[in-house]
């Protein structure tokens, strides 16, 4: 099977549902519904985050975080955390050890190289779209960092497939994107109930229409990759910009510019980063 044969096929199969997963990802998923019910409260939350090990301790240093503890008021707790953070953001970490998850069956060195670098551009990403919502779009901060830490989630199932279809993420990467990216991130979607708001941000980030100044959650996310200091490894977006060009970048945001901005946030998009590569 050709690669362009190995793509439509992967895709195939996602657009019909036909996803293999490792057996954790299934419980994580199970989590991520229990946080999105609207009757969650934040007891039954703080309960379900202390039953992992593991995301316990990930709640408790974004909530140490620069960017949730302006006060500087360190926790030590997961209830004191759920209380900080709230359940929204919560259902972002889940989020990010699904997307870990997923990416954690790739054997192959070269394929596990690039689903690292992967992940350190998609935690850049969350973090700077949730300081971009919060200082410069004006959208939901929460949703933005949520939107960030799902954007490549494609990339991610499309790296845990790729050790079957040998040689089949060689060669030019708008193949990829072409005739891969697309129906698998929608088929992943669904399987991972990614609501509909956060779908079409990705999906503006697909097709590279970002507007300056940005002003929709779309807008943010293509911005904030734009910003990313570590590319993806996959490919790169249609008018995206490069990293020389993305420095130059600038607008005035109120009474200020972005530059301004983005410097006077450099330690909670640092931190938020940190706490995404644990």
């Amino acid at each position: 099977m050709d690669r362009l044969a190995a793509f439509q096929h992967i895709a195939a199969q996602a657009s019909r549902g036909e996803l293999t997963f490792p057996s954790n990802v299934s419980a994580s998923i199970k989590l991520q519904q229990a946080l999105n019910d609207p009757d969650c409260h934040s007891e039954a939350a703080v309960k379900l985050i202390q039953a992992d090990p593991l995301l316990s301790a990930r709640a408790v240093a974004i909530a140490n975080s620069v960017a949730y503890n302006r006060s500087g008021n360190e926790i030590t707790n997961v209830r004191s955390a759920v209380q900080r953070l709230g359940v929204r953001t919560l259902q972002s970490l889940v989020a990010a050890l699904i997307v870990r998850q997923i990416g954690s069956q790739i054997t192959d060195p070269g394929l596990r190289a690039k689903a690292a670098q992967l992940w350190q551009h998609t935690a850049h990403v969350a973090a700077l779209a949730q300081v971009i919502a919060r200082r410069v779009t004006r959208v939901d901060p929460d949703t933005a960092l949520f939107a960030g830490i799902v954007h490549e989630v494609a990339g991610f199932y499309m790296l845990s497939q790729a050790g079957a279809y040998p040689g089949i993420m060689d060669g030019e990467p708008e193949d990829w994107v072409e005739h891969g990216e697309v129906a698998i991130g929608r088929g992943v979607f669904a399987k991972l109930v990614i609501p509909e708001a956060v779908q079409a941000s990705v999906e503006a980030l697909w097709h590279g229409m970002r507007a300056l100044p940005p002003e929709t959650l779309g807008d943010t996310l293509l911005l904030a990759n734009d910003l990313a200091p570590i590319p993806s490894p996959l490919h790169e977006r249609p008018g995206a910009t490069t990293p020389q060009a993305a420095r130059t970048i600038d607008f005035v945001v109120g009474e200020g510019t972005l530059h301004d901005i983005m410097a006077e946030s450099a330690d909670e998009v640092k931190s938020l980063f940190a706490v995404l590569m644990l």
